[in-house]
């Protein structure tokens, strides 16, 4: 009874029918075997470079610690956000994203951001409580922390002598146009906030070792 039913249609059409159930079978087939035979790398080259880079990231910045006898915890949640670092004796958070750093810093939470190209000693000079000396950082160091500040003051428009007020203004006047619900990307607005950070703790850096202090 099967074969009469088919037989009462053309057929080309069932040719056809026919003909496309084999393809897609064939089609699926290729991609099972594909998938098989070239799994997905979800790590991926680049990402697992990247990692990899940030994992010694935080290694460098978890012997700094140690050195200065400083305890910490990792990824640690604050107000929320969650810092790479949290200094439980100082109740301060160390974040390598300036989002996060942002948002702390509008709570008035003390966050210390650290770019990737800032040496792991010049974190020093950036926490707000006084660590033990160390040994000066190296020349290649000192190099690539100076070229940072300078990118972040040229991404300002500004000199290296402009103050925090300067550093300020020049912000908020970028921040009209970078920021993307002002048709800036978040590329954008990202490099123009890690620029004003660094910029910002430079100048309050040298603001602090201009002030003569009071006896």
């Amino acid at each position: 009874m099967f074969p009469e039913w088919i037989s009462s249609f053309p057929s080309w059409l069932v040719v056809g029918v026919f003909a496309g159930g084999c393809a897609t079978v064939i089609i699926a087939g290729v991609f099972m075997i594909g998938g098989r035979l070239f799994p997905d790398d979800e790590s991926g080259s680049g990402t697992g470079a990247t990692r990899g880079k940030f994992n010694r990231r935080r290694g460098e910045f978890r012997s700094y610690f140690r050195v200065i006898e400083e305890p910490f915890i990792e990824d640690y949640e604050v107000a929320g956000e969650t810092v790479e670092f949290y200094l439980s004796d100082h109740d301060v958070g160390i974040t390598f994203d300036a989002q996060v750093y942002f948002v702390l810093d509008r709570t008035g939470i003390d966050t210390v951001l650290c770019e990737y190209e800032m040496p792991v000693r010049a974190l020093g000079r950036r926490l707000p409580f006084e660590i033990p000396d160390l040994d000066p950082p190296s020349e290649t160091g000192d190099t690539s922390q100076n070229s940072s500040v300078i990118a972040a003051y040229d991404k300002l428009g500004l000199p290296t002598t402009a103050d925090t007020k300067a550093v300020r203004d020049a912000y908020r006047e970028q921040v009209k146009t970078a920021h993307p619900d002002h048709g800036g990307t978040q590329i954008e607005f990202t490099q123009l906030q890690e620029a004003y950070t660094t910029a910002r703790n430079h100048a309050e850096d040298t603001s602090h070792e201009t002030v003569p202090r009071s006896n």
